[in-house]
């Protein structure tokens, strides 16, 4: 007979209680501490948000937030969070997509936080809170791993590299923080790996955790209720294993935590990006020379090892050289990138070179005493045999539910990368990131496609979670107008010239006649340059600062300058769309050239048609347009960034009245009437907020 037993007698304490909920009410109700503390106005969307993400923390569960521009979501989901984080001993992540967010979160957000819960005693507790960025290893100085490398300088480095090693220690002995974006000019890569924190010889068990950057900032983390990380960070550790690999049972980066996914639109890509293999000929060289340089006769081998072991790297790179080598002359001569859909592109040269190797390392690995210089052998051991498997499935084709392809890039297109993605990101973000027994928030102020938020629910996996969708407090209808340019020729390869003329005209005729500044979003690169052949001489004669995306300046510092010029003209592609955050009338316009379908050319976007369509599914209809309107979406929410923002939406891409689909766009925007324009038109109907 099976006995009775109560299980709670085995069960861990329960965790005291969260006032996430109460404190949460109060904070955003009308007239409450928020108001009434900091003189903040009340948004009724902002405390809807704020209610609702307490419970789900409070609850541990999945919900989905599309909180449209203006509705304040990072005050809330901090505030609860870091109450909910503080009551119960845990730790909130934060996760976004770009710099700009992450710098709002650290300089403003956070320490409105504090001021939040200074205003009131209830709040008190938590306004000690402490906060830490989550940056990778490899940007991290190792002091243990730096007095090594002085210590072997002549056998690690060539007499050159010297310098820059001592430049490095002398740096050392200043910087607070031993981030490698700290030390200008950058330090040399190949003298950086030798000393950055990536690496098991930078751990607690060898390094002094007063002394170690790294170490120190891990235990910042440890005591950290707020931790902010990036989303492809986050992804590269989930893809690692995440807190399943620290043995948590629950939680998703680290043991016990609850996570918030800001700019969540962006994840399906992300996570794809990271769920992947991705191997190249660059990266094996590395990896190879970092055991054993042939040029320099330096590496982890040359003091470490002996002639039979530096001759099995020589053969390890003579076969890398070889194998990528074939690929890039008999696959890559005629297209940068191309899908492989059967195993036996090529022969498995350097199958049998690493499988020497890793035995080799490994064995010298065996002959040394517990130390910094064993466990790094055995880490690089690790590393050859990931690369060897991940080497392996590449070839085979083994997996279905994956797209495979090469690539080559870099400066002289000279890199050849092996690709994978899966087809399907969403059990993956099941299994790593929303069944991990903790509350996740998924919050963008564009997560619906098409007028409803199931199609983005659907790819992520999150089809049981709890969705809500608020709109922006923003007075569009007042502050925006929207103007459609009806006789631009629509995209065919028959009036591309004329099409290109007729975009080039609206758009000069459009941003000359707008005081403020204005952003042109462009879908093509080369019809940016074209246009911004045409014009730029135009604009400078205006007296209008022109800055081009591509000309070595980062998004961040584009944007940087369009603000601080007022009055400047700023083209940009892909990555402008999204992350652009200009106030004022700095950004009076924003300009949509095209409708921003992408081609489905790429190798990812071609399998995932062909997926849907043998599924008796539409690929434009669930994966196109939805992505497009997604984008479109971001792409308008550019222009009214505060209460008092006005500004002009034009589009250029008349299939937005003359296509079926043209009306999902139109319900895209947040005013309900436009104004179509032609050139014979134009000059009395269109009507900037001069």
């Amino acid at each position: 007979m099976i006995g009775l037993r109560d299980d709670n007698d085995h069960l861990p304490p329960a965790p005291p209680p969260s006032h996430a909920r109460e404190h949460a009410a109060r904070i955003f109700a009308e007239g409450g501490w928020l108001q009434e503390g900091l003189q903040l106005e009340h948004r009724p969307q902002q405390e809807q948000m704020a209610r609702l993400t307490a419970a789900a923390f409070d609850a541990d569960e999945v919900l989905l937030f599309e909180a449209g521009t203006g509705v304040g979501k990072s005050l809330a989901y901090l505030l609860p969070g870091i109450i909910h984080a503080t009551d119960q001993s845990r730790q909130l992540i934060v996760s976004t997509h770009t710099i700009s967010l992450q710098e709002q979160l650290e300089s403003k957000d956070l320490p409105l936080c504090r001021r939040v819960f200074r205003s009131a005693p209830e709040l008190a507790p938590y306004a000690d809170f402490k906060s830490a960025v989550l940056v990778g290893k490899a940007n991290y100085l190792c002091t243990t791993r730096l007095a090594a490398a002085l210590r072997d300088r002549q056998e690690l480095f060539a007499t050159p590299e010297h310098s820059e090693l001592q430049r490095i220690a002398d740096w050392a002995a200043k910087t607070k923080e031993g981030l490698r974006h700290e030390l200008s000019p950058p330090p040399a890569p190949d003298v950086w790996e030798w000393v950055n924190a990536d690496s098991s010889a930078c751990s607690r068990k060898h390094c002094n955790g007063e002394h170690c950057f790294y170490q120190r900032a891990r235990a910042r983390l440890r005591t950290a209720q707020v931790i902010i990380v990036n989303h492809s960070l986050l992804f590269a550790h989930l893809n690692a294993g995440g807190a399943a690999e620290k043995g948590g049972s629950r939680g998703v980066l680290f043991p016990d935590d609850f996570v918030v996914l800001d700019e969540a639109h962006t994840v399906p890509e992300v996570a794809t990006d990271h769920f992947g293999l991705r191997l190249s000929s660059y990266g094996t060289e590395r990896m190879l020379k970092y055991l054993f340089n042939p040029k320099t006769r330096r590496g982890l081998l040359a003091k470490h090892g002996g002639p039979m072991d530096q001759q099995l790297v020589l053969d390890a790179l003579e076969a890398s050289a070889q194998f990528f080598d074939f690929l890039k002359e008999k696959l890559l001569h005629k297209h940068p990138i191309v899908r492989i859909r059967e195993a036996g592109v090529a022969e498995p040269w350097l199958d049998e070179p690493l499988q020497k190797l890793i035995k080799a390392v490994g064995n010298r690995a065996d002959k040394l005493d517990e130390g910094p210089v064993r466990d790094e052998l055995l880490e690089q051991r690790g590393r050859l045999k990931t690369y060897q498997t991940g080497l392996r499935q590449w070839l085979n084709v083994a997996d279905a539910g994956s797209v495979y392809w090469l690539e080559r890039s870099g400066r002289r297109q000279q890199i050849v990368t092996l690709r994978t993605a899966p087809l399907d990101i969403a059990p993956y973000l099941r299994e790593q990131l929303l069944q991990r027994g903790t509350s996740v928030l998924c919050t963008s102020a564009t997560l619906a496609m098409g007028g409803g938020i199931e199609p983005f629910q659907a790819r992520i996996g999150a089809e049981e979670a709890r969705a809500v969708v608020v709109a922006s407090p923003f007075d569009y209808e007042r502050n925006m107008r929207v103007f459609i340019a009806a006789d631009v020729p629509l995209p065919s390869p028959h009036e591309a010239r004329l099409a290109l003329e007729s975009l080039t005209d609206y758009i000069r005729f459009c941003t000359l006649r707008v005081a403020g500044g204005s952003l042109v979003l462009f879908t093509s690169y080369q019809d940016m340059r074209h246009v911004a052949a045409a014009l730029q001489d135009e604009f400078t004669a205006a007296g209008r600062p022109f800055f081009l995306q591509g000309e070595d300046l980062s998004r961040t510092e584009l944007t940087r300058r369009l603000q601080a010029a007022g009055n400047g003209i700023l083209f940009g592609t892909d990555s402008f769309w999204a992350g652009v955050d200009v106030p004022g009338p700095a950004l009076s316009q924003v300009i949509i050239t095209r409708l921003p379908f992408d081609p489905p050319s790429h190798p990812i976007a071609e399998a995932r048609a062909e997926w849907v369509r043998d599924r008796g599914g539409n690929p434009f209809n669930e994966l196109t347009l939805p992505d497009a309107l997604m984008k479109f979406r971001q792409g308008v929410g550019r222009l009214i960034r505060s209460a008092t923002d006005r500004g002009l939406i034009i589009i250029l891409d008349a299939r937005v009245l003359a296509k079926a689909y043209g009306r999902l766009f139109l319900g895209c925007l947040p005013v309900a009437e436009h104004t179509r324009l032609t050139a014979a038109n134009r000059d009395n109907l269109f009507l900037p907020f001069n």
